[in-house]
């Protein structure tokens, strides 16, 4: 890859691949790449003629639809900046996201989003939709008509990789979100570096079961596709669906999907109780975001009859730090987050020592995907910009072989009476037990040791197992001192948007229910 940013990689692939199908909305239509790349110059147009300036922030709250997928890259073509936001937030959530991003316009689907238009109002944020007409052509209106004026041809328009082309928020585990500034060199980065490991080309199709407002579901799953000249199909729906996941999976001759373990244990469940008359055949199935663990990994492994690759990411690295590699290049081991891609990585010590192989201590990176820096937060980028390297709060090891074996994150690690217990490990027996669908361990405040280990797990349908079976299975599979001292069943567990169960917010749940 020449390219250099992200928009010039598209432009790239769309001059290579001009016929070759680059999104399909299931059941609907499809657009090819070159068709893509006239939609996206046309909208990006109309953007700079509405008076969208370089560095000016866009932000998009949409389902995953086609119309996003045009105005995010629109946005970054025009040398603004896409700050997509999560449909779902509270008045008062987008009212922080809008303010804290320093938003100059607010772009939704034609159906519009009142919490995110009543914030954008309270904070005179102009606000367009963006919908594609029915017609055969496909054509994009961008309902900018109030800003209008003559803007030159945007073929003049030369994106450069230090342009910052996605703002997003982490998804603050322990602090209120910090806002992370992404280019386009770190885009392109990343894609490269996806495309490289995954070994992506035209012909590979995926479907996207990820919200595209997170970046798992927008640079692994979207740009790197795109960028490769490959496919990828929007479910109906605007977000996954398990019950159509396989049909569009085979109509669309998919080749790989990636996920997060909540996703990946829906579709295994699902599979169990209601096999598909067929499945596709996969070159692999990649999981990201939280840790996999063995038993499910086994279980896929077994099911679909493709290799489960293991990754590492964070919004930071503008997605991908570390991943197993494909059967033809090394081992994929189950437990590990696989060895670096594109980057540098050593695990340092308080001090910024490098630790020898399987001494576990902080996971450091540096790398051309890595954000250079948090907005105005300077007290964070002290702490995360340590040594030269960019700290990720992350605790892990790597093993002989050069693979990351993750332990937990730092402030996650339970200390009960001094004895540092690895949530993960714990988690990852609690799943190898046939009757658990879902589990997760967490820390809560001890008058003894200062802290005790808790889990919640979600039984199986139609498993009746109770506490003391789970306590027997942990004590037979644990050392004593790792053994949850409570167990809470439940049918739901608190998650991310992007699926991810937040141990603090489970803690904080079960806990404030003692």
């Amino acid at each position: 890859m020449d390219a250099p940013t992200l928009t010039g990689l598209l432009s790239q692939v769309a001059g290579e691949f001009p016929s070759r199908r680059a999104i399909s909305v299931a059941g609907k239509f499809d657009l090819s790449h070159s068709r893509l790349h006239e939609l996206v110059e046309r909208a990006a147009y109309r953007l700079v003629a509405a008076g969208i300036n370089a560095g000016d922030l866009v932000a998009l709250t949409f389902p995953n639809t086609v119309e996003f997928v045009i105005t995010f890259i629109a946005v970054i073509r025009a040398r603004a900046t896409a700050a997509p936001l999560n449909p779902a937030y509270t008045p008062e959530e987008f009212e922080f996201y809008l303010s804290d991003s320093e938003s100059k316009l607010l772009i939704t689907s034609q159906e519009g989003n009142k919490p995110a238009e009543a914030a954008a109002s309270k904070l005179k944020i102009p606000h367009a939709t963006a919908s594609l007409s029915k017609a055969d052509d496909h054509e994009l209106s961008l309902s900018l008509s109030q800003f209008e004026s003559e803007a030159d041809s945007i073929a003049e328009l030369v994106n450069d990789p230090s342009d910052v082309a996605l703002f997003l928020h982490t998804s603050g585990t322990t602090s209120r979100p910090k806002g992370v500034p992404l280019t386009q060199f770190n885009l392109a980065s990343s894609v490269k570096n996806i495309k490289s490991v995954y070994k992506l080309t035209e012909f590979d199709s995926t479907v996207i079961v990820l919200p595209l407002f997170h970046v798992h579901g927008l640079i692994a799953g979207l740009m790197s596709s795109l960028g490769a000249g490959a496919a990828v199909a929007l479910p109906a729906a605007g977000r996954f669906s398990a019950s159509t996941f396989w049909s569009d999976m085979l109509q669309f001759t998919a080749t790989w999907y990636t996920a997060v373990p909540t996703i990946h244990q829906i579709i295994l469940d699902r599979h169990l109780s209601n096999p598909e008359p067929v499945y596709p055949k996969l070159r692999f199935i990649r999981s990201c975001s939280a840790s996999l663990a063995p038993s499910i990994l086994h279980r896929l492994e077994e099911s679909f009859g493709a290799p489960v690759l293991e990754a590492y990411a964070m919004t930071e690295a503008a997605h991908l730090m570390s991943s197993n590699p494909l059967p033809e290049d090394g081992p994929h081991k189950p437990g590990s987050v696989g060895k670096p891609v594109g980057q540098e990585m050593a695990i340092l010590d308080e001090k910024g020592e490098a630790h020898k192989a399987e001494v576990k201590g902080e996971v450091c990176i540096g790398g051309p995907n890595v954000t250079k820096g948090y907005k105005n937060n300077p007290e964070a980028n002290k702490a995360a910009f340590q040594f030269g390297w960019f700290h990720t709060g992350d605790l892990g090891f790597l093993d002989s072989d050069g693979y990351l074996h993750l332990v937990g994150r730092i402030k996650e690690l339970i200390n009960r009476g001094g004895e540092k217990i690895s949530p993960i490990e714990v988690d990852a027996v609690l799943l190898s037990h046939s009757d658990i669908a879902q589990a997760v361990a967490f820390g809560v405040p001890d008058e003894k040791y200062g802290e005790e280990i808790n889990c919640a797990i979600i039984p199986r349908e139609g498993s009746n197992i109770d506490e003391a079976e789970v306590q027997r299975f942990c004590k037979k599979n644990l050392a004593a001192f790792k053994v949850p001292k409570k167990v809470f069943i439940t049918d739901s567990l608190p998650k991310t948007a992007s699926g991810k169960i937040l141990r603090r917010l489970v803690a904080e749940h079960f806990h404030s229910h003692v």
